[in-house]
Protein backbone atom coordinates (compact mmCIF):
# COMPACT_ATOMS: atom_id res chain seq x y z
CA UNK A 1 0.00 0.00 0.00
CA UNK A 2 1.23 3.49 -0.87
CA UNK A 3 1.85 5.95 1.91
CA UNK A 4 -0.67 8.78 1.84
CA UNK A 5 0.10 12.43 2.45
CA UNK A 6 -0.47 13.98 5.83
CA UNK A 7 -3.15 16.16 4.25
CA UNK A 8 -5.04 13.13 2.94
CA UNK A 9 -5.08 11.71 6.44
CA UNK A 10 -6.95 14.79 7.65
CA UNK A 11 -9.84 14.45 5.21
CA UNK A 12 -13.26 13.66 6.68
CA UNK A 13 -15.51 14.70 3.79
CA UNK A 14 -19.13 15.74 4.27
CA UNK A 15 -20.79 13.46 6.80
CA UNK A 16 -24.28 14.18 5.48
CA UNK A 17 -23.37 12.47 2.21
CA UNK A 18 -22.16 9.49 4.19
CA UNK A 19 -25.49 9.42 6.06
CA UNK A 20 -27.30 9.64 2.71
CA UNK A 21 -25.29 6.68 1.43
CA UNK A 22 -26.20 4.61 4.49
CA UNK A 23 -29.87 5.56 4.13
CA UNK A 24 -29.84 4.57 0.46
CA UNK A 25 -28.37 1.17 1.33
CA UNK A 26 -31.22 0.63 3.78
CA UNK A 27 -33.68 1.56 1.02
CA UNK A 28 -32.08 -1.01 -1.27
CA UNK A 29 -32.80 -3.58 1.43
CA UNK A 30 -36.47 -2.58 1.36
CA UNK A 31 -36.65 -0.17 4.33
CA UNK A 32 -38.74 2.95 3.58
CA UNK A 33 -36.71 6.06 4.45
CA UNK A 34 -37.84 9.67 4.77
CA UNK A 35 -34.90 11.84 3.73
CA UNK A 36 -34.40 14.84 6.00
CA UNK A 37 -30.61 14.58 6.12
CA UNK A 38 -29.23 16.42 3.11
CA UNK A 39 -29.72 20.00 1.89
CA UNK A 40 -31.08 19.16 -1.54
CA UNK A 41 -34.33 20.85 -2.64
CA UNK A 42 -36.95 18.33 -3.67
CA UNK A 43 -38.13 20.61 -6.47
CA UNK A 44 -37.01 19.96 -10.03
CA UNK A 45 -34.70 22.51 -11.61
CA UNK A 46 -37.07 24.89 -13.47
CA UNK A 47 -37.58 23.54 -16.98
CA UNK A 48 -36.49 26.70 -18.78
CA UNK A 49 -33.12 26.50 -17.02
CA UNK A 50 -32.61 22.87 -18.05
CA UNK A 51 -33.70 23.67 -21.59
CA UNK A 52 -31.09 26.44 -21.79
CA UNK A 53 -28.37 23.88 -20.98
CA UNK A 54 -29.75 21.36 -23.47
CA UNK A 55 -29.85 24.01 -26.20
CA UNK A 56 -26.31 25.05 -25.33
CA UNK A 57 -25.09 21.47 -25.82
CA UNK A 58 -26.99 21.18 -29.11
CA UNK A 59 -25.32 24.41 -30.22
CA UNK A 60 -21.91 22.85 -29.70
CA UNK A 61 -20.91 24.51 -26.45
CA UNK A 62 -19.00 21.47 -25.24
CA UNK A 63 -15.43 22.77 -25.36
CA UNK A 64 -13.14 24.78 -23.10
CA UNK A 65 -14.22 28.20 -21.91
CA UNK A 66 -12.36 31.09 -20.33
CA UNK A 67 -11.21 29.81 -16.94
CA UNK A 68 -12.71 32.90 -15.25
CA UNK A 69 -16.14 32.14 -16.73
CA UNK A 70 -18.24 33.30 -19.66
CA UNK A 71 -18.10 37.06 -20.04
CA UNK A 72 -21.90 37.25 -20.38
CA UNK A 73 -22.46 35.42 -17.09
CA UNK A 74 -19.88 37.50 -15.23
CA UNK A 75 -21.46 40.71 -16.54
CA UNK A 76 -24.95 39.55 -15.56
CA UNK A 77 -23.69 38.57 -12.10
CA UNK A 78 -22.50 42.16 -11.67
CA UNK A 79 -25.98 43.45 -12.55
CA UNK A 80 -27.70 41.03 -10.15
CA UNK A 81 -25.32 42.05 -7.36
CA UNK A 82 -26.27 45.66 -7.97
CA UNK A 83 -29.96 44.77 -7.50
CA UNK A 84 -29.48 42.55 -4.46
CA UNK A 85 -26.58 44.17 -2.60
CA UNK A 86 -26.61 47.71 -4.04
CA UNK A 87 -23.14 47.77 -5.57
CA UNK A 88 -21.80 46.70 -8.97
CA UNK A 89 -18.50 44.85 -8.62
CA UNK A 90 -15.81 45.29 -11.23
CA UNK A 91 -15.51 42.56 -13.84
CA UNK A 92 -12.15 41.46 -12.45
CA UNK A 93 -13.83 40.80 -9.08
CA UNK A 94 -15.98 38.00 -10.52
CA UNK A 95 -15.09 34.31 -10.88
CA UNK A 96 -17.39 31.53 -12.10
CA UNK A 97 -16.85 28.26 -10.22
CA UNK A 98 -18.28 24.71 -9.98
CA UNK A 99 -20.51 25.48 -7.01
CA UNK A 100 -20.09 27.46 -3.79
CA UNK A 101 -18.35 24.69 -1.84
CA UNK A 102 -15.32 24.93 -4.12
CA UNK A 103 -15.22 28.69 -3.57
CA UNK A 104 -14.48 28.10 0.11
CA UNK A 105 -11.54 25.88 -0.86
CA UNK A 106 -10.24 28.50 -3.33
CA UNK A 107 -10.52 31.33 -0.82
CA UNK A 108 -8.84 29.46 2.04
CA UNK A 109 -6.11 28.04 -0.19
CA UNK A 110 -5.17 31.50 -1.49
CA UNK A 111 -5.40 33.27 1.88
CA UNK A 112 -4.21 30.94 4.60
CA UNK A 113 -0.83 29.40 5.34
CA UNK A 114 -0.05 26.39 7.50
CA UNK A 115 -0.44 27.18 11.19
CA UNK A 116 -2.61 30.23 10.44
CA UNK A 117 -5.98 30.43 12.19
CA UNK A 118 -9.49 30.77 10.78
CA UNK A 119 -12.40 31.53 13.11
CA UNK A 120 -15.35 29.26 12.35
CA UNK A 121 -18.83 29.27 13.91
CA UNK A 122 -19.63 26.15 15.92
CA UNK A 123 -21.92 24.55 14.78
CA UNK A 124 -21.41 25.30 11.09
CA UNK A 125 -21.30 23.77 7.62
CA UNK A 126 -18.97 20.78 7.73
CA UNK A 127 -16.72 21.78 4.82
CA UNK A 128 -15.28 24.81 6.60
CA UNK A 129 -13.27 22.94 9.20
CA UNK A 130 -12.56 20.04 6.85
CA UNK A 131 -10.88 22.31 4.28
CA UNK A 132 -9.04 24.29 6.95
CA UNK A 133 -7.60 21.09 8.40
CA UNK A 134 -6.68 19.78 4.93
CA UNK A 135 -4.57 22.83 4.08
CA UNK A 136 -2.79 22.60 7.44
CA UNK A 137 -4.33 25.62 9.12
CA UNK A 138 -6.21 25.71 12.43
CA UNK A 139 -9.96 26.10 12.83
CA UNK A 140 -10.75 28.19 15.92
CA UNK A 141 -14.32 27.49 16.96
CA UNK A 142 -16.70 30.27 17.96
CA UNK A 143 -19.68 28.84 19.91
CA UNK A 144 -23.19 29.62 18.68
CA UNK A 145 -25.67 29.34 21.54
CA UNK A 146 -29.36 28.49 21.34
CA UNK A 147 -29.96 31.18 23.99
CA UNK A 148 -28.67 33.73 21.43
CA UNK A 149 -30.67 32.22 18.57
CA UNK A 150 -27.48 30.57 17.26
CA UNK A 151 -25.95 33.90 16.25
CA UNK A 152 -22.37 35.13 16.48
CA UNK A 153 -21.57 37.17 19.57
CA UNK A 154 -19.15 39.84 18.24
CA UNK A 155 -17.48 40.31 21.63
CA UNK A 156 -16.71 36.59 21.84
CA UNK A 157 -15.44 36.74 18.26
CA UNK A 158 -13.00 39.54 19.07
CA UNK A 159 -11.73 37.57 22.05
CA UNK A 160 -10.63 34.73 19.73
CA UNK A 161 -8.54 36.88 17.39
CA UNK A 162 -4.77 36.36 17.64
CA UNK A 163 -1.75 37.36 15.56
CA UNK A 164 -2.26 34.15 13.57
CA UNK A 165 -5.90 34.87 12.64
CA UNK A 166 -6.30 35.29 8.87
CA UNK A 167 -10.06 35.03 8.36
CA UNK A 168 -13.49 34.67 9.90
CA UNK A 169 -16.16 32.61 8.15
CA UNK A 170 -19.77 33.74 8.52
CA UNK A 171 -22.86 32.06 7.10
CA UNK A 172 -26.15 33.96 7.15
CA UNK A 173 -28.73 32.45 6.79
CA UNK A 174 -26.93 29.71 8.64
CA UNK A 175 -26.53 26.00 8.06
CA UNK A 176 -27.44 24.06 10.25
CA UNK A 177 -29.52 26.44 12.39
CA UNK A 178 -31.34 28.77 9.97
CA UNK A 179 -30.33 31.85 11.99
CA UNK A 180 -29.79 35.26 10.38
CA UNK A 181 -27.29 37.91 11.44
CA UNK A 182 -28.62 41.46 11.78
CA UNK A 183 -27.09 44.48 10.05
CA UNK A 184 -25.72 45.71 13.38
CA UNK A 185 -24.10 42.35 14.10
CA UNK A 186 -22.47 42.24 10.67
CA UNK A 187 -21.27 45.85 11.00
CA UNK A 188 -19.64 44.92 14.30
CA UNK A 189 -18.05 41.79 12.79
CA UNK A 190 -16.71 43.90 9.93
CA UNK A 191 -15.33 46.44 12.40
CA UNK A 192 -13.41 43.67 14.18
CA UNK A 193 -12.12 42.24 10.88
CA UNK A 194 -10.94 45.69 9.81
CA UNK A 195 -9.29 46.37 13.16
CA UNK A 196 -7.16 43.22 12.90
CA UNK A 197 -6.89 43.16 9.08
CA UNK A 198 -8.51 39.76 8.61
CA UNK A 199 -10.70 38.50 5.78
CA UNK A 200 -14.44 37.85 6.01
CA UNK A 201 -15.51 34.80 4.03
CA UNK A 202 -19.26 35.36 3.82
CA UNK A 203 -21.15 32.24 2.75
CA UNK A 204 -24.42 33.58 1.33
CA UNK A 205 -25.67 30.48 -0.47
CA UNK A 206 -29.05 30.79 1.34
CA UNK A 207 -29.45 34.55 0.82
CA UNK A 208 -32.60 34.15 -1.28
CA UNK A 209 -34.17 31.82 1.26
CA UNK A 210 -35.55 34.29 3.80
CA UNK A 211 -38.96 34.23 5.45
CA UNK A 212 -41.11 37.32 5.78
CA UNK A 213 -41.92 36.74 9.43
CA UNK A 214 -38.34 37.55 10.42
CA UNK A 215 -37.70 40.92 12.02
CA UNK A 216 -34.20 40.78 10.51
CA UNK A 217 -33.69 41.65 6.86
CA UNK A 218 -30.76 40.28 4.87
CA UNK A 219 -27.49 42.19 5.10
CA UNK A 220 -24.09 41.32 3.68
CA UNK A 221 -20.62 42.58 4.62
CA UNK A 222 -20.10 43.05 0.89
CA UNK A 223 -22.43 46.07 1.17
CA UNK A 224 -19.77 47.73 3.35
CA UNK A 225 -16.66 47.36 1.20
CA UNK A 226 -18.07 46.19 -2.17
CA UNK A 227 -15.73 43.19 -1.92
CA UNK A 228 -12.74 45.45 -2.54
CA UNK A 229 -11.05 45.24 0.88
CA UNK A 230 -11.71 42.06 2.88
CA UNK A 231 -15.10 40.54 2.00
CA UNK A 232 -15.19 37.35 -0.07
CA UNK A 233 -18.77 36.68 -1.13
CA UNK A 234 -19.57 32.99 -1.54
CA UNK A 235 -22.65 32.23 -3.62
CA UNK A 236 -24.14 29.72 -6.02
CA UNK A 237 -27.27 28.37 -7.67
CA UNK A 238 -27.69 25.07 -5.82
CA UNK A 239 -30.23 25.93 -3.15
CA UNK A 240 -32.34 28.80 -4.50
CA UNK A 241 -32.72 27.38 -8.01
CA UNK A 242 -32.82 23.67 -7.09
CA UNK A 243 -29.59 23.17 -9.03
CA UNK A 244 -27.50 21.16 -6.54
CA UNK A 245 -26.32 18.70 -9.19
CA UNK A 246 -25.31 21.39 -11.68
CA UNK A 247 -22.31 22.57 -9.61
CA UNK A 248 -22.31 26.21 -10.64
CA UNK A 249 -21.62 29.35 -8.63
CA UNK A 250 -20.26 32.89 -8.82
CA UNK A 251 -17.61 34.23 -6.44
CA UNK A 252 -17.00 37.94 -5.72
CA UNK A 253 -13.81 39.15 -4.03
CA UNK A 254 -10.99 41.71 -4.26
CA UNK A 255 -9.52 41.61 -7.78
CA UNK A 256 -6.00 40.58 -6.68
CA UNK A 257 -7.48 37.59 -4.85
CA UNK A 258 -9.74 36.66 -7.79
CA UNK A 259 -6.63 36.61 -9.98
CA UNK A 260 -4.99 33.97 -7.77
CA UNK A 261 -8.17 31.95 -7.21
CA UNK A 262 -8.73 31.97 -10.97
CA UNK A 263 -5.26 30.53 -11.49
CA UNK A 264 -5.92 27.82 -8.90
CA UNK A 265 -9.21 26.94 -10.60
CA UNK A 266 -7.41 26.89 -13.95
CA UNK A 267 -4.75 24.59 -12.50
CA UNK A 268 -7.17 22.13 -10.88
CA UNK A 269 -10.27 22.19 -13.09
CA UNK A 270 -9.36 24.12 -16.25
CA UNK A 271 -12.79 25.73 -16.53
CA UNK A 272 -16.50 25.40 -15.82
CA UNK A 273 -18.54 23.75 -18.62
CA UNK A 274 -20.19 26.27 -20.94
CA UNK A 275 -23.59 24.58 -20.90
CA UNK A 276 -23.91 24.78 -17.11
CA UNK A 277 -22.96 28.46 -17.35
CA UNK A 278 -25.70 28.99 -19.93
CA UNK A 279 -28.14 27.37 -17.48
CA UNK A 280 -26.96 29.85 -14.82
CA UNK A 281 -27.45 32.71 -17.25
CA UNK A 282 -31.03 31.64 -17.83
CA UNK A 283 -31.61 31.32 -14.08
CA UNK A 284 -30.49 34.88 -13.42
CA UNK A 285 -32.16 36.64 -16.32
CA UNK A 286 -35.52 34.87 -16.25
CA UNK A 287 -38.60 35.63 -14.16
CA UNK A 288 -38.04 34.77 -10.49
CA UNK A 289 -41.67 33.91 -9.68
CA UNK A 290 -41.01 30.16 -9.61
CA UNK A 291 -38.13 30.70 -7.20
CA UNK A 292 -40.32 32.82 -4.92
CA UNK A 293 -42.89 30.02 -5.00
CA UNK A 294 -40.29 27.54 -3.75
CA UNK A 295 -39.42 29.83 -0.82
CA UNK A 296 -43.12 30.19 0.05
CA UNK A 297 -43.45 26.42 0.12
CA UNK A 298 -40.35 26.06 2.30
CA UNK A 299 -41.87 28.52 4.78
CA UNK A 300 -45.03 26.39 5.03
CA UNK A 301 -42.93 23.30 5.64
CA UNK A 302 -40.85 25.10 8.26
CA UNK A 303 -43.97 26.22 10.11
CA UNK A 304 -45.31 22.69 10.15
CA UNK A 305 -42.14 20.90 11.25
CA UNK A 306 -41.45 23.43 14.03
CA UNK A 307 -45.02 23.11 15.31
CA UNK A 308 -44.86 19.32 15.32
CA UNK A 309 -41.39 19.12 16.90
CA UNK A 310 -42.43 21.33 19.79
CA UNK A 311 -45.22 18.88 20.68
CA UNK A 312 -42.92 15.85 20.92
CA UNK A 313 -41.51 14.75 24.28
CA UNK A 314 -37.83 15.49 24.63
CA UNK A 315 -37.75 17.88 21.68
CA UNK A 316 -37.83 21.68 21.47
CA UNK A 317 -37.17 23.84 18.44
CA UNK A 318 -36.59 27.55 17.91
CA UNK A 319 -38.02 29.06 14.72
CA UNK A 320 -35.40 29.52 11.98
CA UNK A 321 -35.85 32.52 9.69
CA UNK A 322 -33.79 31.42 6.72
CA UNK A 323 -32.38 28.44 4.79
CA UNK A 324 -34.33 25.13 5.03
CA UNK A 325 -33.13 23.52 8.23
CA UNK A 326 -34.39 23.13 11.77
CA UNK A 327 -32.02 22.37 14.64
CA UNK A 328 -34.12 20.97 17.48
CA UNK A 329 -32.77 20.53 20.99
CA UNK A 330 -33.00 16.86 22.04
CA UNK A 331 -31.21 16.98 25.41
CA UNK A 332 -34.38 16.03 27.28
CA UNK A 333 -34.42 12.67 25.52
CA UNK A 334 -31.32 11.95 27.65
CA UNK A 335 -29.66 10.52 24.55
CA UNK A 336 -26.65 11.79 22.61
CA UNK A 337 -27.12 13.39 19.21
CA UNK A 338 -25.46 10.41 17.54
CA UNK A 339 -27.72 7.97 19.38
CA UNK A 340 -30.90 9.86 18.44
CA UNK A 341 -29.88 10.11 14.78
CA UNK A 342 -28.98 6.41 14.73
CA UNK A 343 -32.31 5.46 16.30
CA UNK A 344 -34.21 7.63 13.85
CA UNK A 345 -32.54 6.01 10.87
CA UNK A 346 -32.34 2.39 11.94
CA UNK A 347 -35.67 2.06 13.80
CA UNK A 348 -37.93 4.85 12.54
CA UNK A 349 -36.71 5.19 8.95
CA UNK A 350 -35.95 8.90 9.26
CA UNK A 351 -32.60 10.11 7.92
CA UNK A 352 -31.27 13.09 9.87
CA UNK A 353 -27.92 14.57 10.87
CA UNK A 354 -26.59 14.49 14.43
CA UNK A 355 -25.65 18.00 15.52
CA UNK A 356 -22.12 16.90 16.34
CA UNK A 357 -21.12 16.60 12.67
CA UNK A 358 -21.39 20.41 12.56
CA UNK A 359 -19.14 20.91 15.58
CA UNK A 360 -18.90 20.13 19.28
CA UNK A 361 -21.57 22.71 20.14
CA UNK A 362 -24.00 20.58 18.13
CA UNK A 363 -24.17 17.97 20.88
CA UNK A 364 -27.73 17.91 22.17
CA UNK A 365 -29.18 18.81 18.77
CA UNK A 366 -30.04 17.16 15.47
CA UNK A 367 -30.61 18.73 12.07
CA UNK A 368 -33.62 18.10 9.88
CA UNK A 369 -33.70 19.48 6.34
CA UNK A 370 -37.29 20.26 5.41
CA UNK A 371 -36.61 20.17 1.67
CA UNK A 372 -39.21 17.45 1.45
CA UNK A 373 -42.99 17.36 0.99
CA UNK A 374 -45.34 18.30 3.82
CA UNK A 375 -46.80 14.78 3.55
CA UNK A 376 -43.38 13.23 4.20
CA UNK A 377 -42.64 15.71 6.98
CA UNK A 378 -45.95 14.84 8.66
CA UNK A 379 -45.17 11.13 8.36
CA UNK A 380 -41.73 11.65 9.89
CA UNK A 381 -43.22 13.62 12.77
CA UNK A 382 -45.87 10.93 13.30
CA UNK A 383 -43.11 8.33 13.64
CA UNK A 384 -41.26 10.55 16.13
CA UNK A 385 -44.45 11.16 18.10
CA UNK A 386 -45.29 7.46 18.23
CA UNK A 387 -41.83 6.64 19.56
CA UNK A 388 -41.16 9.50 21.99
CA UNK A 389 -44.74 10.48 22.89
CA UNK A 390 -46.49 13.83 23.08
CA UNK A 391 -45.88 16.49 25.71
CA UNK A 392 -48.58 16.91 28.30
CA UNK A 393 -50.86 19.78 27.31
CA UNK A 394 -51.49 22.35 30.04
CA UNK A 395 -54.82 24.15 30.32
Amino acid sequence: MLKLSDSAGKLVGQKMFQILSKAQKLEQLGKPIIHLEIGDPDFETPKHISEAAIQSIRSGNTHYTNSLGLLELRELARDVTKKSRFFRPDLDQILVTPGANYQIYLALSCLVNKEDEVIVPNPSFVSYSSIINFIGAKAVHLPLKESNNFKINPDELEGLVTKKTKAIIINSPNNPTGSILSKLEILRIYEIASKFNIAIISDEIYSRMLYEDSSISFYSPSMIDECKERTILINGFSKSYAMTGWRIGVLTAPNYLIEKMGLLLESTLSCVPAFTQHAALEALKSDQEEISGMVDEFRKRRDRIVFRLNKIKGFSCVVPHGAFYVFPNITKTEMSSEAVAELLLEELGIASCPGTIFGSEGEGFIRFCYANSIANIEEAMDRLENHFGVKNETI
